[in-house]
C-alpha cells in the first residue's frame, strides 16, 4: 500500500535523507521516496498507518501541508 503525503521545509538531499531514515525506523514501512521539488513523501507500508507516519514526519520537522 502506497501513502502520499505532501510536506513542508525540504529543501535538498539531506532533507530526504533525514525523512527515510526516520520513517524507516517504523518496522511496517517497507520503502520511502521522497520528490524533493515537490515535498512529496511517498511511503510503501503493510498497513494503513498514516496518522502514526504523518505524527512522525511532524516529528522529524516535515510537517503535512494544509490541503
Amino acid at each position: 500500500m502506497k501513502l502520499e503525503f505532501t510536506v513542508q521545509n525540504v529543501k535538498c538531499g539531506g532533507c530526504a535523507s533525514t525523512i527515510q531514515a526516520g520513517l524507516r525506523q517504523n518496522a511496517q514501512v517497507l520503502d520511502v521516496a521522497v520528490d524533493v521539488p515537490a515535498g512529496r513523501v511517498t511511503v510503501e507500508v503493510e498497513t494503513d498507518i498514516r496518522a502514526e507516519l504523518s505524527a512522525g514526519l511532524k516529528a522529524l520537522g516535515y510537517p503535512e501541508k494544509a490541503h
